[in-house]
Parts: structure tokens; sequence; C-alpha cells
């Protein structure tokens, strides 16, 4: 299974924005997809990934599908066109190369900021789908493990996780530092203010307000993560409601000014987070007294501090992963003479049970359990030393010749259909 391991991908560093909404995959399509690709290829172990980031198709098989599952996943969206979306997948055919790609995926080294929080989350979703449709066999379930447990060691051991390396999250980082349970005002929902919302549905923020000169984008928002909508038109009354005002306007000139957050009154202390460029938020405001402001250089000092950190921690992290993988290469290689195992197992468990049932009329019960207790025992032992040679032919890549001589000595094959007649 190791070696049959595969992927396909598309993700930012292939593709623009407006082509990845067009091939990502929400809850339901990527379970109908998975079932189709078993329909269809026989697949097993099948891993969809869908992120705004990226679109990603893992499975197990001895044939290469690449190709055709590139073709079904444009055909299942609708885009027909196949031959001009193609070459923006990536293709991993190799099994190591696809689980090592994978790891560098769910501990974040791939994320467009390096060491994104949310990706093991979405990992951990993308393998309950598979779990869910029974995709999932005891090669992926093992290697899903493997991952969360790096990604643990990852959070333990290096500083990978430490801050926010982007403004919005960084930002949202800010708020909570700031007081306890804010009522939030978020204005201006382009892209910054859309991760902005995405990173506050993180958290445990509850009365979030979003205003937006096209309502139904922040209807849109709002819906999707529970928050509440306002406009323009009573700005005042939603400043002197509010604790925190993250802006993100795209003005020549400050729309918040001091006149403004002068009429708006009220006795609570107000923060500003001012994203925009040229800045949306008037730095006089600060005269004010209870009113305090951030600017985008204060947000990207902090992004930028936990980027150097997390950067600093990249050779760690390829550490832990290189461990990772090492250890799971190590198991998958010992699942090729489980078989075998098994066999020679059973094999010396029926001669066992075949001369105990030759003494049973001589012996009372008592003597029978004991000789039971003692033939166990002397059988755990003599299988102990080919089980461990087994193991050592494994990670020498030797395991096929050592499985060939103990097939010959005990006839397993035979056993085996001795036993199931």
């Amino acid at each position: 299974m190791y070696n049959q391991f595969k992927s396909v991908s598309i993700s930012y560093r292939t593709a623009p924005l407006e082509i990845r909404e067009q091939i990502a995959l929400n809850e339901e399509e990527a379970k109908a997809l998975m079932l189709r690709l078993k329909d269809f290829f026989d697949l097993s172990d099948v891993l969809i990934v869908s992120t705004c980031n990226r679109t990603e198709i893992y499975y197990s098989s001895p044939n290469d599908y690449n190709s055709e599952l590139i073709s079904l996943l444009l055909i299942s969206k609708g885009l027909t066109n196949t031959e001009a979306f193609a070459p923006l997948f990536d293709s991993y055919s190799e099994g190591e190369l696809t689980i090592r790609h994978l790891f560098e995926v769910a501990t974040g080294l791939h994320s467009q900021v390096v060491g994104d929080m949310q990706i093991p989350n979405q990992i951990k979703q993308a393998y309950q789908w598979s779990a869910d449709l029974n995709m999932a066999g005891p090669f992926l379930h093992r290697l899903m493990h493997t991952i969360f447990f790096a990604n643990k060691r990852v959070a333990q051991e290096t500083s990978f996780r430490d801050g926010a390396a982007s403004s919005s999250y960084a930002a949202v980082e800010l708020v909570e530092t700031l007081t306890i349970s804010p009522r939030i005002l978020v204005v201006g929902l382009g892209e910054i203010g859309t991760d902005i919302c995405k990173n506050l549905a993180q958290k445990d923020n509850s009365d979030i307000t979003l205003i937006n000169r096209t309502r139904s984008k922040a209807e849109e928002l709002a819906a999707t993560y529970g928050f509440r909508v306002s406009d323009f038109e009573v700005m005042t009354q939603e400043l002197e409601r509010a604790d925190v005002i993250i802006s993100s306007i795209a003005l020549d000139q400050p729309y918040f000014t001091k006149a403004m957050v002068q009429k708006a009154g009220g006795l609570s202390y107000k923060y500003f987070i001012d994203l925009s460029v040229p800045r949306s938020v008037d730095p006089e405001i600060e005269q004010i007294a209870g009113v305090v402001l951030y600017n985008i250089d204060t947000i990207r000092e902090r992004a930028n501090d936990a980027l150097a950190r997390r950067m600093q921690a990249i050779p760690s992290v390829r550490r832990i992963i290189d461990e990772s993988v090492a250890e799971f290469n190590d198991w998958s290689k010992e699942m090729i003479v489980s078989p075998t195992i098994h066999k020679l197992k059973n094999a010396l468990e029926q001669i066992r049970l075949e001369e105990m049932a030759r003494f049973t009329k001589m012996l009372s019960e008592e003597e029978m359990t004991k000789m039971d207790k003692i033939t166990s025992s002397m059988m755990q032992k003599i299988i102990k030393l080919p089980v461990l040679q087994l193991k050592a032919a494994c990670k020498r890549g030797e395991a096929e010749t050592l499985i060939d001589v103990l097939n010959d000595l005990f006839n397993l094959e035979k056993s085996v259909e001795k036993n199931n007649h």
C-alpha cells in the first residue's frame, strides 16, 4: 500500500483564486466524488482535502489514475474544458513523495500563511469524510494518526504554531488581548475583511456586526458565520454599541473622523484597528479620551515577528516529519509480512492442537489445563525469533526471501487450505 499511495493537487501555488473557487468541494460534493471513485476505479483509502487554498485527492491503487481523477473532478464541477485546467494540477505517483507531501500540507508547511493553524482541523475533517463512507482502511487510519501525532509534536516541540503570521489573524489575536467578550464591528468586507470574519468565526466571539457597501456580501458572510448585519446609515449608533471597530474600507481619505467618533460618545473604551491603505481611520481620534487606535503597521509588525519565529522553526518541523515518515515506512513494510506471520501462527497452533488432541483421553482436566498452558508458552517462544527476523528483514528490504523460506519450511499455503476446509 505504501508504494501505491498517489494524489493530485491544485493549490494557490499553481492556480489563482478564481479557478480554485470553481474547483473547491463542499462535504456533499466531496463524498459524492469519493463514491464515484470507488465505483469507477475500485479505489481504497481515499482522502479528499478541499480548502480555499487547495483541492487534493489522495488514494491507494496499483494503477495510476491521476489523469482520470483530474478529469472526473473537473467534470463533476461542470468544467468540461479539462485540457485548459489539467496543467494546473500537480501529480504525485510515488508513494513516499505522496506521503511526505500530505505530511507537509497537514503541518502547514505548504500553507499561504506558514504554520496555518486551521489546516490540521481541515485535514481531520477530510479524514472524517473518508471514515463516514468506510473508505479509510488500516493504511489510511495509521497514516492519519501518525500525521496527527506529528502535528502534536510540532505544537509542543517547536515555535511553528506561535503567534499570528497573517495580518488578519494578528488583528483578531490583538482583539483577544484588548477586552473580554467585546462587541465587534467589522467595516469593509474585501479580501482582508473577509479573512477577518473567517478568523473571528474560529474564536468564541458571538457579538459581531458586519457593515459593507454591498449589503448582500455582508448578509452572505453573516449567514455563514452567524453574525449580525447593519448599514452605513446607522454608523453612529453602531459606534456607540461597539467596543472594537475593525476597518478595511478602500477610500482615498479617512472615513472615521474625530468628529464622528465624538458624536458617537459612549462611556466605554473604543479600540479601532485600521487595516486600510490608505488609512480609513483618522489618527486624531486618539485625542478623544478612551479611544485607542492600532494601524496596519502595528498589526504587520506583530505578524512579521510571528512569521519570523515560524520560519526559524521550519528545520525542526522537517525533522519531525522525517522521523514520522520513517516510522510510518517501517510500519508499512511490516504490514507486508503480517499475512505470513498470521499463517505461521495458525500453522503452529494447528500442530499444537492436533498433538494435544492425541492425549486428551489420557489426561485429567487439571492436567489438560497445564499442558495447554505449557504448549502455548512453547509455541510463543518458538515463533518469537521468526517474527523478529521477518520484521528486521522488512527494514533491510529482504522480507520476500524470508517469506518464501518460511512458506517452504512450514508449507504455509497448504496449511491455509487445510484450515479452510
